[in-house]
């Protein structure tokens, strides 16, 4: 496998994979705020493009800030990220696996590519953020060395 820098032809493909990948958050948000809350949240079919729409505008803004996996020359996933330069801070963004490529560890290798980059970059700390209901994210992070969190709660009323 190999973890490269983003360029421009490989926009359709990491858009195909958030938006395949994030059908499982789609699904656990849709059982937690039930079918009311969840298609006032998400109109439309929202969720079969949204993904894929906010990594394209990411990749517009900032594709230095983009890496992607290949394997065999396919792309089997991709992350973003940001820098907070004067708090010294990187951020881990969106990130996702083709669901499809029955491959292991991926996703741990791209954290560890961005990491690195990060400390190249005189970073102290990293950030990443994600649904406390998220297991497969959560185990990943922590697995990936991610030890100090605070969790958030939302809450909702119809009215």
């Amino acid at each position: 496998m190999t973890i490269r820098q983003y360029k421009n032809d490989d926009l359709q493909a990491i858009m195909n994979i958030g938006n395949q990948a994030y059908q499982y958050i789609y699904a656990n948000l849709a059982r937690i705020y039930g079918k009311e809350l969840f298609e006032f949240l998400f109109p439309n079919e929202k969720t079969k493009t949204m993904k894929g729409l906010q990594i394209k505008e990411f990749c517009e803004k900032h594709p230095q800030w983009v890496y992607v996996c290949e394997k065999k020359g396919r792309i089997v996933g991709f992350i973003t990220f940001l820098l907070k330069k004067n708090d010294r801070i990187g951020i881990l963004g969106d990130n996702a696996v083709d669901p499809n490529c029955g491959l292991k560890g991926i996703g741990q290798q791209m954290y560890k590519a961005v990491l690195n980059y990060f400390k190249q970059q005189g970073m102290l700390y990293a950030e990443v953020r994600t649904d406390m209901d998220n297991i497969p994210a959560t185990k990943a992070y922590t697995c990936t060395g991610f030890n100090i969190k605070r969790e958030q709660i939302i809450y909702y009323k119809k009215l």
